[in-house]
């Protein structure tokens, strides 16, 4: 494993265009942009539209109208990755060079029957049923990385020590489904490294998946980038706010406001008058008096939701 911490710092956000962001897509958006812009690096946009029939029409356009109501700028090129399939497939091809992918045939249904253990995402973890090789008259559905019987291991810059033993917790992954659609954990690993990302701030909620992420990094020879895992906005419920929990939109008219509000989850110490002021005298405060230490060391903090 190899750690990136001596190029200069490259960040992103990378939303998926599954609805309108909200609260908690601030939260990430603005913590990743401001760690990058202090510590003198860059901050990339990846629109995360790999997983198709989950896109919603209209939902990336209005990603980035929002992000430039709120006081963003990117640098380089917008990156899609459903423009990327040829750079997973050759991904793919590696891995099937060296032996760690292979074809699978079961369904969820098989799996769910056959498996012994429940998997940290809250699926089954795979029994390894096509491990080696296909039943007799099977046809194959999905391609999956094997891993081995060994514990992932990172230091989290905010939720500590993270580890997690693959082969009991999750079973050899997918990398690409039976609808044909490239798994999230192959296209976000491909396009970070392709990327040159040194360093991922993003929500808490994908902690569960970043072992898989460093495996397949592992696998593939590619540099490991630094990570923080911010606390996620919950409901009363303890729910994430996301689409799903119908986290209300964010309103461009409420900019200043939301930033503020932002901050605040943050830990940032944003004095309350700021809400009232332009956006650019928000982004102007906050770029001066960013602390990455005084972000909550927690896994989620319960916010009430601000109707837009």
């Amino acid at each position: 494993m190899f750690v990136t911490a001596a190029l200069p710092y490259r960040g992103r956000f990378a939303p998926s265009p599954t609805g309108p962001l909200h609260f908690g897509s601030l939260i990430a958006a603005l913590a990743s942009c401001l760690e990058a812009r202090c510590r003198g690096g860059e901050w990339l946009l990846r629109i995360e539209d790999v997983d198709t029939p989950r896109n919603v029409p209209g939902a990336a356009e209005a990603i980035l109208r929002t992000l430039e109501a709120f006081g963003f700028a990117w640098d380089g090129p917008l990156r899609y990755q459903s423009h990327r399939a040829a750079a997973y497939e050759a991904a793919l091809d590696v891995l099937r060079g060296q032996g760690l992918l292979y074809p699978c045939s079961c369904s969820r249904s098989e799996i769910a029957a056959a498996a012994s253990r429940t998997a940290v995402d809250g699926g089954a973890v795979y029994p390894g049923t096509c491990r080696a090789g296909l039943r007799p008259g099977a046809e194959a559905r999905a391609w999956r990385l094997r891993v081995d019987d060994a514990v992932v291991a990172f230091e989290d810059r905010l939720q500590g020590r993270i580890a997690q033993h693959l082969a009991d917790e999750v079973g050899d992954f997918v990398l690409r489904r039976a609808d044909g659609i490239h798994a999230y954990q192959l296209a976000v690993v491909v396009d970070d490294a392709s990327q040159g990302i040194t360093d991922i701030v993003r929500g808490a909620d994908l902690l569960a998946s970043t072992p898989r992420q460093l495996w397949l990094q592992r696998c593939l020879g590619y540099p490991r980038p630094a990570y923080a895992h911010l606390p996620v906005a919950t409901n009363a419920a303890g729910e994430k706010w996301s689409k799903q929990t119908l986290a209300p939109a964010l309103a461009a008219g409420k900019a200043a406001s939301e930033l503020v509000r932002a901050l605040h989850f943050l830990g940032q110490a944003a004095p309350a008058e700021l809400a009232a002021a332009t956006v650019a005298e928000v982004w102007a405060w906050a770029l001066a008096n960013w602390s990455f230490a005084a972000i909550p060391r927690v896994p989620a903090i319960s916010v009430p939701a601000i109707a837009a």
